[in-house]
């Protein structure tokens, strides 16, 4: 359930930004000013304004990196709960498809007793499916309203950083790849620990980058660099606070370690059991002269 959630969710984040990217190029869409009066526009421009502050009258594209790393920063708890939650979903897999086997029928009863079963594992681990896609929801407007900023906001639309201009596309492709990479490797290390991995995770680990790739190449230079910046924070941020290494090694410590308990007992089970059945000594003859 949660993994179609997060497809759905990612699906329309998706379209959004297709939508948007088609408005953008060609050029149906109307500049924001500090004179806009709707709400959006206002959120839009409150976002440019953030990002010129940040950039310290160097360049727009220092502004985006640090107002990127600013948001990461603040949503970081967010982001965190989010990969403690899918790793415990996945970790209870193994149940839920016990579960499955053991309620097969598509009667109501059936469905209905299974269902209840998958809430006592999910409460048992503390799963929530809520934590793993309020990241997505939080990061949607956030990313769709700095999208509008660098294409509808005019300061934002003329500025430069190293190679490219932050309005425009990357002809050169190297932040599309870079954001397609870091998305991947991202993607790579949530999942490397994972017990098992169905095919959806499998997908979305393969998928989202040629995604984030296609979407990349056709969007502003500086919506590529958010996400290269993003993804390549959430790289470090996974390595450092979920190591999916560790978490293996600890896993096959704890597995190790039950195979030496059950390793003692049945040694212990058969010295008792030789005891038991060796025969009994009998007591030494004296003999009296």
């Amino acid at each position: 359930m949660g993994v179609k959630k997060k497809l759905q969710l990612t699906s329309l984040l998706g379209l959004s930004l297709f939508t948007m990217t088609a408005c953008a190029t060609n050029g149906t869409a109307s500049d924001i000013t500090a004179d806009s009066t709707d709400l959006w526009s206002k959120f839009v421009y409150f976002f440019a304004e953030i990002i010129r502050f940040l950039s310290f009258d160097i360049s727009i594209g220092v502004g985006i990196i640090l107002f990127t790393i600013l948001i990461r920063t603040i949503l970081l708890p967010v982001f965190q709960t989010q990969m403690v939650a899918s790793r415990k979903m996945q970790e209870a897999q193994p149940r839920i498809k016990a579960l499955q086997e053991q309620y097969p029928g598509r009667d109501m009863e059936s469905r209905t007793k299974l269902d209840q079963e998958m809430r006592k594992v999910y409460k048992e681990l503390g799963v929530k499916h809520s934590s793993s896609i309020w990241p997505i929801l939080i990061q949607m407007p956030v990313l769709l309203a700095l999208f509008q900023a660098l294409s509808r906001v005019e300061f934002l639309k003329t500025g430069h950083f190293l190679w490219v201009n932050l309005g425009g596309v990357d002809t050169s492709f190297i932040l599309p790849i870079l954001a397609a990479v870091f998305t991947f490797l991202s993607s790579w290390l949530s999942n490397k620990a994972l017990p098992e991995r169905s095919g959806a995770m499998t997908g979305m680990m393969y998928g989202m980058p040629v995604l984030i790739f296609i979407f990349a190449i056709s969007a502003p230079s500086g919506v590529a660099l958010y996400w290269a910046v993003s993804n390549a924070y959430q790289v470090l941020q996974t390595y450092f606070l979920n190591n999916p290494f560790k978490i293996i090694a600890e896993r096959e410590a704890v597995v190790q370690a039950e195979r030496d308990l059950e390793g003692k007992k049945r040694r212990a089970l058969k010295k008792a059991q030789k005891k038991k059945l060796s025969p009994l000594k009998k007591p030494p003859l004296i003999i009296v002269n």
